[in-house]
């Protein structure tokens, strides 16, 4: 998942970025309105995180911009406002979330993963093809209840295309939304990736849980399940 976050406190807006990365996200960064409308206009983001009170620029009108020019990746406000006025104001703005400075950073995630998880029309935490089971929360994946070892990265590609089952994903479009700008993004070591993940998934080949559609991605076949 690739966030972007709009925060001119320096001393903050490192600490979301250090945990974020932490937890396996790719993050771009602003420090004020005009950097991150551009950011969201140009890059391939699945969710923002935007304070209100920004240079130039600020953050009602950074939403503004972007709903009116189609951006529809969620969008949760961090500022220190705290009047249900500002809140309204957000909301209505476009925002999807609000959260008030100070705040717990694990409540941040939270909501974080609950956005994106909406935003692709799940409603629990656990995304469940059976027979497979990944829990956003926990990071967590398991194959028939056995737990499956996975690297940040084979995580990372897994839950993109869990959340988008049943579409045909690219390699452009995973490549942009599990790497960073400036990181090195060999479409090989994507190949080698999804194979890593095909063989600990489904070792015996019953599953086929992840096709590749030759000249347009991959796609992971297995039909969502009720919970």
């Amino acid at each position: 998942m690739r966030i972007l976050i709009i925060e001119d406190e320096r001393p903050l807006q490192e600490q979301v970025h250090t945990r974020l990365r932490s937890q396996g996200y790719a993050v771009d960064a602003a420090s004020d309105g005009h950097s991150g409308l551009f950011l969201g206009m140009e890059y391939p983001i699945d969710l923002a995180v935007v304070d209100l009170g920004l240079p130039d620029i600020g953050g009602i009108e950074v939403i503004k911009r972007w709903r009116k020019a189609g951006r529809e990746f969620p969008i949760l406000i961090l500022t220190a406002r705290g009047r249900w006025q500002d809140k309204v104001e957000g909301l209505e703005a476009g925002a999807d979330d609000y959260l008030v400075k100070p705040f717990h950073l694990e409540e941040l995630l939270a909501r974080l993963r609950a956005l994106v998880r909406r935003a692709k029309g799940w409603s629990q935490p656990v995304l469940l093809c059976d027979p497979v089971a990944l829990d956003t929360g926990a990071q967590t994946v398991t194959v028939g209840g056995l737990p499956i070892e996975l690297t940040a990265y084979e995580y990372k590609l897994l839950e993109y295309l869990m959340l988008h089952v049943g579409e045909v994903i690219s390699k452009t479009e995973l490549t942009e939304h599990l790497y960073e700008e400036d990181s090195d993004r060999d479409s090989n070591v994507l190949e080698v990736l999804v194979g890593r993940l095909r063989r600990k998934l489904d070792p015996d080949r019953l599953l086929n849980p992840i096709e590749t559609l030759r000249g347009r991605g991959y796609r992971f076949r297995l039909p969502r399940t009720a919970a």
